[in-house]
């Protein structure tokens, strides 16, 4: 018997799956499986509309946050880690200033998604 995971419309299934002959069948009832949820992205009206955004390039996870909320950061200087599609990517501050952080660590976020304010 072989296991496997099996997501249609978001929602998994764990199926066992026996080898048999060409002749017999195998009725396969489905079993829903709980699926963790990602870490949600912080409500926008909490971070600061005053500073600089620094938005999302492109859809991906949050893998790490590099500077502690409220740190003060320099132009250039590596915020957090955003991976896509298996690779991580550093997410820079556009500016002086004191970092806000508009996501948390395991957020999956999309394009234009605002990940941080610096202020």
């Amino acid at each position: 018997m072989r296991n496997f995971v099996i997501t249609i419309d978001g929602k998994s299934y764990s199926v066992g799956v026996e080898e048999v002959g060409e002749s017999e069948s195998v009725n396969v009832a489905p079993k829903a499986v709980p699926v963790a949820a990602a870490a949600p992205v912080k409500s926008a009206a909490k971070i600061s509309a005053d500073g600089e955004k620094v938005l999302s390039p492109f859809p991906g996870l949050i893998k790490n946050l590099l500077v502690a909320d409220g740190s003060a950061v320099k132009k250039d200087q590596p915020i957090m880690v955003l991976e896509a599609m298996k690779m991580d990517n550093e997410i820079t501050a556009p500016c002086d200033g004191k970092v806000t952080f508009g996501v948390t660590k395991g957020a999956n976020v999309e394009t234009n998604a605002v990940l941080a304010v610096i202020g």
